[in-house]
């Protein structure tokens, strides 16, 4: 799996529309899955980088 792989965007479709209860965007950009991509990316990079500050070798909850 490489990073670009980890958001799938077959499902932000659905869970846009979950999401939006009035049905009032009905479409999604293809931007946004790459946008989502880079934002969870990040989240991890930083989790990572504090649980390596805390000398943990398992990613946990509280890292995010």
């Amino acid at each position: 799996m490489t990073a670009g792989d980890l958001i799938v965007k077959s499902n932000i479709r659905k869970v846009v529309k979950e999401l939006d209860k009035e049905g009032k965007v009905p479409n999604v950009a293809d931007e946004v899955g790459m946008a989502l991509e880079r934002k969870v990316e990040k989240i991890l990079s930083d989790a990572i980088e504090r649980a390596k500050a805390n000398q943990r070798k398992t990613l946990q909850a509280r890292d995010l």
